[in-house]
């Protein structure tokens, strides 16, 4: 008997690739199907022709972002299914997620290819197996595990070992990743170990958690997706006759994204294959940015080891992006380090010039967001849709102050690859708890020790697991952590605002913000991770919070997750076809120190920047377009200790390293225009509505006092005054530092 051939009902209309640029077709306007084998040859660059063409023998396509691999490799399919070459119902085209396949078969369809198989790899092999199961083991196919989180927390509990939520989506992931990587439960510690992965918890624990895991399973009948592609292999392994039944059915194999394939896949490609060398894989070393779940390049890489006779094809020509954008993605990847790195592909983009790339530095997290929110709104009214922007950054923790910067600017938006904000499970229940712990007022226990409203929040939140220290690595428990600490964040912006501020208060503002961004839409600006932005593209990006910390993460230890990270970045510079900004704050609040550093990963990218990796940044200058704009701040950059101007001791306390002295050192300090400046910043704040250390730190009134600056040069070195601060306040400051009289401001708080 013959397996299975795939009738698999017709997708939606596809997205039609021309050269790389993508653009929404409807089923009226599709092309029409190429007459002949070799009108299916026209329209390709050389390189997708030269893959199109290479239809014997190992074939290693190396394809970067924007150089139109799929067309490439659809237009190969089809090119030998219609020359007479390939039979339809030996080709099986294998992708990673099933809208990819779905695109695909689409796309053959449209090529006259439409008896090929395309599928993902848990599909192809589902498929088998139900079909060779009952000859191979007999009876049918064991269940699969509807809710694999459910059975988890049964083992979990077999184990004697409570997991909340967020610890159940961790080690159901670490139990996935181990299955892939193809590592038993007694093997996962040392795995672990071998790997650097930051496990969610005790590795020896996970290990008894995952093996009463695999327990419960076989006592149930059950198997989970995993097990399907292991079953598979197994099978495979041990009958050879089934084996090359299946061999004997699919004899040319096409392998897109190859560098997310992990060893599992990778076996089971294997022994599809057989002996025979009829492959052709398609990747980006440069793009593998899913090593956490047992995702790894080493497969592409070593390709040509394998296959020593491979034809190489290199797709370098990038249909997306302007040259502007392409220049700043292999700048990028210039700075990079590592085996990937070495096998790099240099874009040439083949689109008419562009904006240049837009750096900007802000004072703090909500100047960045709202300035992203007046760039945003102005690019939509230049023309440009909403349904062409989008925001990316690394969490998503960080989406609640670009929802509310959106929703206050009137913006539409969606957010893809996870909820908004304030309908994420922890926040709900977050809302839940504030909300009674207000209503018990005073009689909350709770809240006897709590002196102030961010204090109070943080003990509520305890209540619900939240702690001042960040669980160690990534993951579910990590990406909860970042949701409660951005609401104890917001409570503490909330009480610096508006003083007084009860919990009460809070949960008012609360309400109003989720309403505010609950408004429904039915086309907007995307908001997004970036590992979510994978496969998608728009007109333009704004890549957000670029500070080390960040981008790099500050979990990513070893030089490998760095340059994961570095890849990470570039998939989101990448998914821009003409306008692209990025941008960071030194501060997370107004008011705040300006700590934070830029990425490094802009060292010599950004105009200013000293070029290369040393985890310092270099001061960006300010500038036009493609320099750090209006409206970043500038830094003095240090080099070494920060020496003391009175007795030349190293300074080590931030207070001191503002003033540039020593505390008890004797101070130069103008007394009189000192006093000045603190009567002028009482009339700012009440005007403000803030607290005076929001219009400047009495620190920094200090620092001015000692210096007494002439010129917005010599004002804007001193730290704590930014380019916000010098915009707002610059010409009083530089007034009553000139002995002038200044009046009171009716500038509205922004």
């Amino acid at each position: 008997m013959a397996p299975p051939v795939d009738n698999a009902s017709r997708p939606p209309p596809p997205t039609w690739q021309h050269g790389g640029v993508t653009s929404a077709t409807h089923s009226s306007l599709f092309p029409q199907v190429p007459e002949s084998a070799d009108a299916v040859l026209d329209g390709l660059d050389p390189e997708q022709r030269e893959v199109a063409t290479a239809l014997h023998g190992p074939v290693c396509v190396l394809a970067g972002a924007g150089t139109g691999k799929t067309r490439a490799i659809t237009h190969r399919i089809a090119y030998g299914v219609r020359a007479g070459i390939l039979q339809p119902s030996s080709v099986l085209a294998v992708t990673f997620t099933n809208r990819a396949a779905g695109e695909m078969r689409g796309r053959l369809r449209q090529l006259g290819a439409g008896g090929v198989q395309a599928r993902t790899f848990h599909s192809a092999a589902l498929r088998q197996l139900q079909y060779f199961w009952p000859k191979a083991v007999g009876g049918e196919l064991p269940r699969l595990v509807e809710r694999k989180v459910q059975l988890v927390a049964e083992a979990g509990a077999r184990c004697r070992v409570r997991l909340d939520r967020g610890e159940l989506r961790d080690v159901t992931s670490e139990i996935e990743w181990a299955k892939v990587t193809q590592t038993v439960p007694a093997d996962y510690p040392a795995a672990v170990a071998k790997s650097l992965r930051d496990a969610p918890r005790d590795p020896a624990e996970i290990s008894q958690i995952y093996g009463a895991y695999e327990e419960l399973k076989r006592d149930r009948g059950m198997i989970d997706f995993e097990d399907v592609l292991l079953l598979t292999v197994g099978v495979l392994q041990d009958r050879h006759d089934i084996a090359e039944q299946i061999r004997g059915q699919y004899q040319h194999f096409v392998v897109d994204e190859y560098q997310d394939v992990s060893p599992l896949q990778q076996r089971l490609l294997e022994l599809w294959l057989g002996e025979r060398d009829s492959l052709c894989v398609v990747g980006d070393a440069s793009q593998t940015i899913y090593s956490f779940t047992g995702a790894t390049p080493d497969h592409l890489l070593n390709f040509r080891t394998r296959h020593p006779n491979a034809t190489v094809v290199k797709l370098v020509r990038d249909y997306r992006s302007t040259p502007q954008v392409v220049h700043l993605a292999n700048g990028l990847l210039g700075q990079a380090r590592g085996r990937a790195a070495e096998h790099r592909l240099e874009l040439v983009s083949q689109r008419e010039a562009g904006p240049e790339p837009v750096y900007t530095e802000y004072g703090d997290e909500p100047a960045e967001a709202e300035g992203v929110a007046r760039r945003i709104r102005d690019l939509i009214a230049s023309g440009v849709s909403a349904g062409e922007i989008a925001v990316l950054y690394r969490i998503n923790a960080q989406s609640e102050i670009y929802e509310q910067a959106l929703a206050d600017a009137g913006v539409p938006y969606q957010l893809r690859g996870a909820e908004r904000f304030f309908e994420r499970p922890e926040v709900r229940e977050a809302g839940v708890a504030l909300r009674g712990a207000a209503r018990a007022g005073g009689n909350d226990s709770l809240l006897d020790d709590a002196v102030d409203l961010p204090s109070q929040v943080r003990a509520v939140l305890g209540t619900k697991g939240w702690t001042s220290a960040p669980p160690a690595g990534s993951g579910a428990v990590r990406d909860r952590w970042e949701s409660l600490a951005a609401l104890v964040r917001l409570a503490e912006d909330f009480a610096r605002a508006k003083a007084g501020a009860t919990l009460s208060d809070l949960v008012a503002e609360l309400d109003e913000r989720a309403a505010a961004q609950h408004a429904p839409t039915v086309e907007g600006v995307t908001l997004a991770s970036l590992h979510a932005a994978k496969g998608l593209e728009w007109d333009a990006v704004f890549l957000v919070g670029l500070t080390e910390g960040m981008m790099p993460i500050t979990y990513a230890k070893t030089d490998e997750q760095v340059e994961e990270e570095r890849r990470l970045l570039y998939v989101g510079v990448t998914r821009a076809r003409v306008h692209l900004a990025l941008s960071w704050s030194l501060s997370r609040s107004p008011g705040g120190r300006p700590s934070r550093r830029p990425s490094r990963f802009l060292n010599g990218l950004r105009p200013g920047s000293a070029a290369l990796g040393a985890r310092s940044s270099a001061t960006g200058s300010t500038g036009s377009t493609g320099g750090v704009e209006r409206g970043a701040v500038r830094r003095r950059t240090r080099r070494g200790p920060v020496l003391c101007r009175v007795c030349g001791k190293t300074l080590t306390e931030a207070g001191e390293m503002k003033l540039m002295r020593c505390e008890d050192c004797p101070s130069d300090m103008d007394e009189g225009l000192y006093e000045r400046l603190r009567d002028w910043r009482a009339g700012q704040a009440s005007l403000l509505g803030q607290p005076p250390y929001c219009v400047f730190t009495d620190k920094t009134l200090m620092a001015i006092a000692e210096a007494v600056p002439s010129s917005g040069g010599e004002l804007a070195v001193i730290s704590g005054v930014g380019a916000r601060k010098m915009d707002r306040f610059g010409t009083d400051v530089l007034a009553i530092c000139a002995g002038q009289e200044v009046g009171g401001s009716d500038e509205e708080p922004s």
